[in-house]
């Protein structure tokens, strides 16, 4: 980033995918694993929270929907797999709040 770039709006800004294919889809889906109500409980935990820099959006597919539930969070670009409300607390806590990586919950390279 140079000094001429504007300031972020969030300091970290979470895409969680909530895609939703047909049970008989050839392609495994994120929303068929929960990943809608996992996104709105996380959406729910940060507002209780009252963590102002930090934005929760459902996004269509992120392309990882096999190794899914997908999240990625900017500007960072780090990707997390998430399954449980206890998985989502541990990104909240560690990666949100804590300002480390939830190493257990990282994705690994495509």
């Amino acid at each position: 980033m140079s000094q001429n770039d504007p300031k972020p709006v969030y300091e970290f800004h979470v895409f969680c995918c909530t895609t939703r294919r047909p049970d008989d889809s050839p392609h495994p889906s994120c929303g068929q694993k929960n990943s809608q109500d996992l996104t709105t409980y996380l959406r729910e935990k940060v507002a209780e929270l009252e963590l102002e820099n930090v934005r929760i959006n459902p996004a269509s597919c992120l392309g990882r929907c096999d190794q899914g539930p997908a999240m990625v969070i900017y500007p960072q670009g780090v990707w997390y797999k998430f399954t449980s409300r206890e998985d989502l607390d541990e990104i909240l806590s560690s990666h949100l709040m804590g300002k480390g990586l939830a190493e257990r919950l990282l994705m690994p390279a495509p």
